[in-house]
């Protein structure tokens, strides 16, 4: 009587290790689930945000693309008579004709960024040569560094750093033309630094540090966990930094 007794204990005790061992399996089992339900989620609201701001991009691409035509063919038949009748062209023509030839460009290049996500933007580092050419030929000087040991990234740290440099560039461009630029990469073993330094030494150069350019940079730092340091500085100029988490590309 006693050994059953003692046989009924010990397979109760298994039954109940068994009974917990389950319960934790289904309860693991029920986070998961719960997780990969968030995820799903959260999946689908990025794929609806994308798929608003192709639209958005979109639209807009097609009702400015037109009206800039329209001013890039007026002012450019206008400026032609001038030359023809042996006028002097307004400057005022060439100011509005140099605006709307950027202004196509800047749109091709932001329907390009809203588009990343549908059509994968090529645009990274290995432009940075080109990009910085185009920035000389306005008359920008411009210097590139790269320190650490260079290698190939993530695609949204690779394009990030470009959009950096780009929109950096277009800033000095826009406030402080003919000042001299740097612009310093430099890969650590988990971290792309990207800086980009212009010497303040243009007329009439303004602070950098409230235009719509900068708050696109923070927001696109910020969204790969990185941080955006920007500012003037002390002896004049502005100061664009970067500090980007950069994990090795698989």
């Amino acid at each position: 009587m006693r050994r059953l007794y003692g046989a009924g204990w010990l397979i109760s005790a298994g039954v109940m290790l068994v009974a917990a061992r389950m319960w934790r399996l289904h309860l693991l089992e029920v986070e998961q689930r719960a997780e990969e339900a968030e995820r799903t989620k959260d999946e689908a609201a990025k794929r609806r945000a994308v798929e608003e701001r192709l639209r958005i991009a979109r639209e807009l691409h097609d009702s400015l693309t037109h009206s800039i035509s329209v001013i890039q063919v007026q002012v450019g038949v206008a400026v032609h008579l001038a030359g023809k009748r042996g006028e002097d062209v307004p400057p005022a023509l060439l100011a509005i004709q140099e605006a709307s030839t950027d202004a196509g460009r800047e749109l091709r290049a932001t329907l390009s960024v809203l588009r990343a996500n549908e059509d994968g933007d090529t645009s990274g580092l290995g432009q940075l040569e080109s990009l910085v050419a185009r920035a000389r030929t306005t008359g920008l000087p411009v210097t590139v560094t790269v320190t650490g040991r260079r290698r190939e990234l993530t695609g949204g740290v690779d394009q990030a750093a470009y959009r950096i440099v780009q929109e950096s560039l277009n800033n000095v461009s826009r406030h402080a033309a003919g000042a001299r630029t740097t612009v310093q990469l430099h890969y650590q073993p988990d971290e792309l630094v990207v800086q980009v330094e212009n010497d303040g030494n243009a007329p009439s150069a303004p602070s950098q540090g409230q235009g719509l350019g900068l708050i696109g940079m923070r927001e696109r730092v910020t969204a790969l966990g990185g941080h955006l340091h920007t500012g003037p500085l002390p002896d004049g100029g502005f100061r664009v930094r970067a500090e980007l988490p950069a994990q090795p590309a698989t």
